[in-house]
Protein backbone atom coordinates (compact mmCIF):
# COMPACT_ATOMS: atom_id res chain seq x y z
CA UNK A 1 0.00 0.00 0.00
CA UNK A 2 3.22 2.17 0.78
CA UNK A 3 4.41 2.01 -2.93
CA UNK A 4 1.08 3.49 -4.57
CA UNK A 5 0.49 6.20 -1.80
CA UNK A 6 4.38 7.23 -3.05
CA UNK A 7 3.32 7.04 -6.39
CA UNK A 8 0.75 9.18 -6.43
CA UNK A 9 2.57 12.05 -4.26
CA UNK A 10 5.36 11.71 -6.91
CA UNK A 11 2.30 12.70 -9.80
CA UNK A 12 1.02 15.55 -7.77
CA UNK A 13 4.97 17.03 -7.37
CA UNK A 14 5.48 16.75 -10.73
CA UNK A 15 2.04 18.71 -11.50
CA UNK A 16 3.20 21.51 -8.98
CA UNK A 17 6.46 21.71 -10.34
CA UNK A 18 4.46 21.75 -14.07
CA UNK A 19 2.27 24.59 -12.54
CA UNK A 20 5.45 26.34 -10.98
CA UNK A 21 7.32 26.37 -14.53
CA UNK A 22 4.28 27.92 -16.58
CA UNK A 23 2.73 29.82 -14.14
CA UNK A 24 4.71 33.42 -15.14
CA UNK A 25 3.84 32.61 -18.14
CA UNK A 26 -0.03 32.23 -17.22
CA UNK A 27 -0.04 35.34 -15.34
CA UNK A 28 1.63 37.67 -18.39
CA UNK A 29 -1.39 36.48 -20.20
CA UNK A 30 -3.76 36.66 -17.98
CA UNK A 31 -2.71 40.27 -17.02
CA UNK A 32 -2.22 41.40 -21.05
CA UNK A 33 -5.24 39.73 -22.20
CA UNK A 34 -8.15 39.90 -19.22
CA UNK A 35 -7.35 41.97 -17.13
CA UNK A 36 -5.84 44.53 -19.38
CA UNK A 37 -6.40 48.08 -18.04
CA UNK A 38 -5.40 49.53 -21.18
CA UNK A 39 -7.01 47.22 -23.30
CA UNK A 40 -9.62 50.39 -24.87
CA UNK A 41 -6.32 52.00 -26.02
CA UNK A 42 -5.09 48.95 -28.17
CA UNK A 43 -3.97 49.85 -31.53
CA UNK A 44 -3.32 46.26 -33.40
CA UNK A 45 -6.40 43.57 -33.60
CA UNK A 46 -5.86 41.26 -31.37
CA UNK A 47 -6.35 37.64 -33.24
CA UNK A 48 -8.57 34.78 -31.24
CA UNK A 49 -7.53 32.18 -31.36
CA UNK A 50 -4.35 32.42 -31.99
CA UNK A 51 -2.79 30.85 -34.91
CA UNK A 52 0.79 28.61 -34.28
CA UNK A 53 3.38 28.87 -36.84
CA UNK A 54 3.48 26.39 -39.30
CA UNK A 55 6.44 24.62 -40.36
CA UNK A 56 6.34 25.82 -43.40
CA UNK A 57 9.66 25.62 -45.73
CA UNK A 58 11.75 28.67 -45.78
CA UNK A 59 15.02 29.45 -47.73
CA UNK A 60 17.10 32.32 -46.32
CA UNK A 61 18.45 34.96 -49.57
CA UNK A 62 22.03 32.55 -49.35
CA UNK A 63 19.80 29.67 -49.44
CA UNK A 64 19.92 28.05 -46.53
CA UNK A 65 16.98 25.79 -45.82
CA UNK A 66 14.76 25.96 -42.81
CA UNK A 67 11.09 25.70 -41.09
CA UNK A 68 8.82 29.13 -39.92
CA UNK A 69 8.88 27.16 -36.59
CA UNK A 70 12.44 27.65 -36.14
CA UNK A 71 11.74 31.60 -35.49
CA UNK A 72 9.90 30.35 -32.18
CA UNK A 73 11.43 31.41 -29.18
CA UNK A 74 11.48 35.14 -29.99
CA UNK A 75 8.57 38.19 -30.32
CA UNK A 76 8.51 38.76 -34.09
CA UNK A 77 7.37 41.38 -35.79
CA UNK A 78 6.27 40.17 -39.67
CA UNK A 79 6.12 41.92 -43.05
CA UNK A 80 4.60 40.35 -46.21
CA UNK A 81 6.01 41.44 -50.08
CA UNK A 82 7.37 39.97 -53.11
CA UNK A 83 11.18 40.33 -53.76
CA UNK A 84 10.76 43.18 -56.19
CA UNK A 85 9.48 45.54 -52.84
CA UNK A 86 8.13 48.31 -54.13
CA UNK A 87 7.53 51.53 -51.99
CA UNK A 88 5.05 50.20 -49.47
CA UNK A 89 7.02 47.21 -48.93
CA UNK A 90 10.11 49.76 -48.35
CA UNK A 91 8.30 51.97 -45.80
CA UNK A 92 6.94 48.52 -43.99
CA UNK A 93 10.51 47.52 -43.84
CA UNK A 94 11.30 50.84 -42.94
CA UNK A 95 8.87 51.08 -40.01
CA UNK A 96 10.02 47.66 -38.63
CA UNK A 97 13.09 48.62 -37.85
CA UNK A 98 12.09 51.45 -36.78
CA UNK A 99 9.94 49.91 -34.46
CA UNK A 100 12.57 47.68 -32.96
CA UNK A 101 15.22 50.19 -32.57
CA UNK A 102 12.87 52.47 -30.49
CA UNK A 103 12.31 49.46 -27.60
CA UNK A 104 16.02 50.35 -26.85
CA UNK A 105 16.86 48.20 -24.34
CA UNK A 106 14.04 45.52 -25.19
CA UNK A 107 15.05 45.61 -28.99
CA UNK A 108 16.70 42.32 -28.39
CA UNK A 109 13.44 40.24 -27.72
CA UNK A 110 11.94 41.57 -31.09
CA UNK A 111 13.29 40.26 -34.51
CA UNK A 112 12.14 41.69 -37.61
CA UNK A 113 11.02 39.50 -40.46
CA UNK A 114 10.24 40.00 -44.14
CA UNK A 115 8.68 37.11 -45.60
CA UNK A 116 8.73 36.80 -49.59
CA UNK A 117 6.48 34.93 -50.96
CA UNK A 118 7.64 34.75 -54.52
CA UNK A 119 11.10 34.13 -56.50
CA UNK A 120 11.67 37.44 -57.33
CA UNK A 121 15.73 38.93 -56.42
CA UNK A 122 16.00 41.41 -54.01
CA UNK A 123 17.49 44.44 -55.27
CA UNK A 124 21.52 44.49 -54.07
CA UNK A 125 21.02 48.71 -53.01
CA UNK A 126 18.68 47.15 -50.14
CA UNK A 127 20.45 44.49 -49.26
CA UNK A 128 22.51 46.77 -46.56
CA UNK A 129 19.20 48.10 -44.83
CA UNK A 130 18.48 44.41 -43.94
CA UNK A 131 21.46 43.55 -42.13
CA UNK A 132 19.35 43.13 -38.56
CA UNK A 133 16.74 41.64 -40.63
CA UNK A 134 15.70 38.07 -41.12
CA UNK A 135 14.58 37.74 -44.67
CA UNK A 136 13.00 33.98 -45.83
CA UNK A 137 11.21 33.01 -49.01
CA UNK A 138 8.05 31.11 -48.21
CA UNK A 139 5.60 29.06 -50.57
CA UNK A 140 2.72 31.43 -50.94
CA UNK A 141 0.08 29.28 -50.64
CA UNK A 142 1.08 27.66 -47.32
CA UNK A 143 1.43 31.46 -46.27
CA UNK A 144 -1.82 32.44 -47.08
CA UNK A 145 -3.54 29.81 -45.22
CA UNK A 146 -1.68 30.76 -42.01
CA UNK A 147 -1.91 34.58 -42.20
CA UNK A 148 -4.73 36.61 -42.83
CA UNK A 149 -5.40 39.97 -44.06
CA UNK A 150 -8.38 42.31 -42.48
CA UNK A 151 -11.56 41.85 -44.66
CA UNK A 152 -10.98 44.00 -47.95
CA UNK A 153 -7.33 44.15 -47.18
CA UNK A 154 -4.52 42.44 -48.71
CA UNK A 155 -1.48 40.45 -46.69
CA UNK A 156 1.07 42.72 -47.80
CA UNK A 157 -0.43 45.67 -46.24
CA UNK A 158 -0.52 44.96 -42.50
CA UNK A 159 2.25 43.85 -40.00
CA UNK A 160 1.89 41.44 -37.86
CA UNK A 161 3.05 40.12 -34.42
CA UNK A 162 3.76 36.87 -33.61
CA UNK A 163 4.66 35.72 -29.44
CA UNK A 164 7.81 33.63 -28.48
CA UNK A 165 5.64 30.54 -28.11
CA UNK A 166 5.24 31.10 -32.07
CA UNK A 167 1.52 32.59 -31.71
CA UNK A 168 0.29 34.85 -34.33
CA UNK A 169 -1.44 36.79 -31.98
CA UNK A 170 -1.62 40.45 -33.50
CA UNK A 171 -2.24 42.28 -36.67
CA UNK A 172 -1.88 46.12 -37.02
CA UNK A 173 -4.03 48.26 -39.45
CA UNK A 174 -3.29 48.33 -42.47
CA UNK A 175 -1.32 50.86 -44.59
CA UNK A 176 0.53 51.42 -41.09
CA UNK A 177 2.76 54.79 -41.36
CA UNK A 178 4.78 57.23 -39.91
CA UNK A 179 2.42 59.26 -38.05
CA UNK A 180 0.61 55.42 -36.94
CA UNK A 181 3.56 54.03 -35.66
CA UNK A 182 3.73 55.50 -32.29
CA UNK A 183 0.79 53.75 -31.52
CA UNK A 184 1.87 50.61 -32.58
CA UNK A 185 5.35 50.89 -30.77
CA UNK A 186 2.99 51.65 -27.43
CA UNK A 187 1.41 47.92 -28.05
CA UNK A 188 4.96 46.12 -28.54
CA UNK A 189 6.31 47.62 -25.51
CA UNK A 190 3.21 46.58 -23.76
CA UNK A 191 3.63 43.10 -24.89
CA UNK A 192 7.40 43.22 -23.75
CA UNK A 193 6.22 44.44 -20.40
CA UNK A 194 3.59 41.95 -20.19
CA UNK A 195 5.88 39.06 -20.90
CA UNK A 196 9.18 40.18 -18.70
CA UNK A 197 8.53 37.52 -16.46
CA UNK A 198 9.89 34.62 -18.40
CA UNK A 199 10.61 36.16 -22.08
CA UNK A 200 14.44 36.81 -22.16
CA UNK A 201 16.53 37.83 -25.68
CA UNK A 202 17.29 34.69 -27.56
CA UNK A 203 15.63 31.36 -28.57
CA UNK A 204 15.28 29.05 -25.53
CA UNK A 205 11.99 28.87 -25.43
CA UNK A 206 12.44 27.25 -29.75
CA UNK A 207 15.01 24.83 -28.48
Amino acid sequence: MARPGRVLRGRWTMLALLLACAAPVLVSYFTYYVVRPEGRRVFGELIEPQRPLPAIPTSSLDGQTARLTDLKGQWLLLSVAGGGCDAACAGHLYLQRQLREGLGKDKDRLDWVWLVPDQAPVAEALLPALKDATVLRVPNDQLVAWLKPAPGQRLEEHLYVVDPMGNWMMRFPASLDASSAARAKRDLERLLRASAFWDQPGRELGK
